[in-house]
Protein backbone atom coordinates (compact mmCIF):
# COMPACT_ATOMS: atom_id res chain seq x y z
CA UNK A 1 0.00 0.00 0.00
CA UNK A 2 1.03 3.43 -0.65
CA UNK A 3 0.02 7.08 0.22
CA UNK A 4 -0.38 10.02 -1.16
CA UNK A 5 -1.55 13.30 -0.22
CA UNK A 6 -4.14 15.85 -1.35
CA UNK A 7 -6.00 18.66 -1.03
CA UNK A 8 -9.54 19.74 -1.67
CA UNK A 9 -9.01 23.91 -2.76
CA UNK A 10 -10.61 26.74 -1.78
CA UNK A 11 -12.57 26.96 -5.17
CA UNK A 12 -14.38 23.75 -4.54
CA UNK A 13 -14.62 23.50 -1.13
CA UNK A 14 -16.64 27.21 -1.36
CA UNK A 15 -18.69 25.87 -4.08
CA UNK A 16 -19.74 22.66 -1.65
CA UNK A 17 -18.15 20.22 -3.80
CA UNK A 18 -15.66 18.99 -1.37
CA UNK A 19 -18.38 16.11 -0.03
CA UNK A 20 -18.91 14.54 -3.75
CA UNK A 21 -15.33 14.61 -4.08
CA UNK A 22 -14.76 12.95 -1.02
CA UNK A 23 -17.21 10.33 -2.34
CA UNK A 24 -15.63 9.77 -5.59
CA UNK A 25 -12.26 8.97 -3.81
CA UNK A 26 -13.38 6.51 -1.82
CA UNK A 27 -15.70 5.28 -4.51
CA UNK A 28 -12.61 5.05 -6.55
CA UNK A 29 -11.05 2.60 -3.89
CA UNK A 30 -8.97 4.84 -1.40
CA UNK A 31 -8.65 4.68 1.91
CA UNK A 32 -8.86 8.09 3.78
CA UNK A 33 -6.24 7.71 6.18
CA UNK A 34 -5.99 11.52 7.33
CA UNK A 35 -8.65 14.61 6.79
CA UNK A 36 -8.41 18.44 8.16
CA UNK A 37 -10.49 21.25 7.42
CA UNK A 38 -8.61 24.48 7.80
CA UNK A 39 -7.78 27.92 6.26
CA UNK A 40 -4.40 28.45 5.47
CA UNK A 41 -2.38 31.40 6.37
CA UNK A 42 -0.56 33.40 3.38
CA UNK A 43 3.05 32.62 5.06
CA UNK A 44 1.84 28.32 5.58
CA UNK A 45 0.75 28.82 1.80
CA UNK A 46 4.36 30.28 0.43
CA UNK A 47 5.62 27.78 2.53
CA UNK A 48 3.79 24.89 1.28
CA UNK A 49 4.51 25.36 -2.09
CA UNK A 50 8.06 27.26 -1.85
CA UNK A 51 9.82 24.65 -4.36
CA UNK A 52 7.56 27.45 -6.59
CA UNK A 53 9.16 30.62 -5.35
CA UNK A 54 10.29 33.20 -7.86
CA UNK A 55 7.57 31.39 -10.31
CA UNK A 56 5.11 33.83 -12.20
CA UNK A 57 2.02 31.97 -10.44
CA UNK A 58 3.76 32.00 -7.15
CA UNK A 59 1.73 34.69 -5.87
CA UNK A 60 -1.36 34.02 -7.67
CA UNK A 61 -1.10 30.36 -5.97
CA UNK A 62 -0.75 31.51 -2.52
CA UNK A 63 -3.17 34.22 -2.59
CA UNK A 64 -5.45 31.48 -3.89
CA UNK A 65 -4.61 28.95 -1.90
CA UNK A 66 -5.29 31.36 1.75
CA UNK A 67 -8.24 32.87 0.44
CA UNK A 68 -10.78 30.50 1.91
CA UNK A 69 -11.15 26.73 3.46
CA UNK A 70 -9.43 23.67 2.19
CA UNK A 71 -9.53 19.90 3.36
CA UNK A 72 -5.98 18.48 3.41
CA UNK A 73 -5.97 14.53 3.37
CA UNK A 74 -3.80 11.38 2.77
CA UNK A 75 -4.71 8.93 0.92
CA UNK A 76 -4.09 5.16 0.54
CA UNK A 77 -4.27 2.62 -2.32
CA UNK A 78 -1.87 0.23 -4.27
CA UNK A 79 -0.17 2.75 -6.32
CA UNK A 80 -1.92 5.43 -4.34
CA UNK A 81 0.31 8.85 -6.24
CA UNK A 82 -0.54 7.60 -10.18
CA UNK A 83 -3.99 6.64 -8.85
CA UNK A 84 -4.97 9.74 -7.46
CA UNK A 85 -3.53 12.09 -10.14
CA UNK A 86 -5.65 9.98 -12.95
CA UNK A 87 -8.84 10.24 -10.88
CA UNK A 88 -7.57 14.06 -10.62
CA UNK A 89 -6.94 14.52 -14.11
CA UNK A 90 -4.80 17.09 -16.36
CA UNK A 91 -4.20 20.47 -14.20
CA UNK A 92 -5.87 22.50 -16.82
CA UNK A 93 -9.34 21.42 -16.78
CA UNK A 94 -10.13 21.81 -20.21
CA UNK A 95 -7.93 19.52 -20.99
CA UNK A 96 -8.68 16.90 -18.19
CA UNK A 97 -10.55 13.62 -19.67
CA UNK A 98 -14.07 13.46 -18.82
CA UNK A 99 -14.92 11.65 -15.66
CA UNK A 100 -11.79 13.32 -13.85
CA UNK A 101 -12.29 15.58 -10.64
CA UNK A 102 -10.49 18.68 -12.45
CA UNK A 103 -12.90 18.14 -15.56
CA UNK A 104 -15.75 17.81 -13.33
CA UNK A 105 -15.05 20.31 -10.22
CA UNK A 106 -12.57 22.31 -11.92
CA UNK A 107 -13.08 25.54 -13.91
CA UNK A 108 -9.25 26.99 -14.69
CA UNK A 109 -6.22 25.78 -14.18
CA UNK A 110 -5.54 28.07 -11.31
CA UNK A 111 -8.44 26.89 -9.66
CA UNK A 112 -9.07 23.09 -10.70
CA UNK A 113 -10.34 21.58 -7.30
CA UNK A 114 -7.76 19.54 -6.59
CA UNK A 115 -3.82 19.34 -6.05
CA UNK A 116 -2.34 15.75 -5.16
CA UNK A 117 1.45 15.07 -4.91
CA UNK A 118 3.26 14.16 -7.99
CA UNK A 119 6.24 11.57 -6.66
CA UNK A 120 6.91 9.77 -3.10
CA UNK A 121 9.55 12.02 -1.92
CA UNK A 122 6.25 14.86 -2.43
CA UNK A 123 4.03 12.88 -0.87
CA UNK A 124 6.11 12.54 2.05
CA UNK A 125 7.18 16.19 2.24
CA UNK A 126 3.31 16.98 2.15
CA UNK A 127 1.70 14.68 4.36
CA UNK A 128 4.44 16.06 6.96
CA UNK A 129 3.51 19.67 6.63
CA UNK A 130 -0.33 19.46 7.76
CA UNK A 131 0.10 15.47 9.79
CA UNK A 132 1.61 14.69 12.35
CA UNK A 133 2.15 10.87 12.27
CA UNK A 134 -0.14 9.97 15.07
CA UNK A 135 -3.00 11.84 13.26
CA UNK A 136 -3.03 8.95 10.52
CA UNK A 137 -4.44 6.05 11.09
Amino acid sequence: MERTFAIIKPDAVRRGVAGAIIDRIEKAGFLVVGMKKRSLTRAEAEGFYAVHRGKSFFSGLTEFMSSGPVVVLVLEADGAIKKWRDLMGATDPAKAAPGTLRAEFGSSIGENATHGSDAPETAAYEMGYFFAGVELI
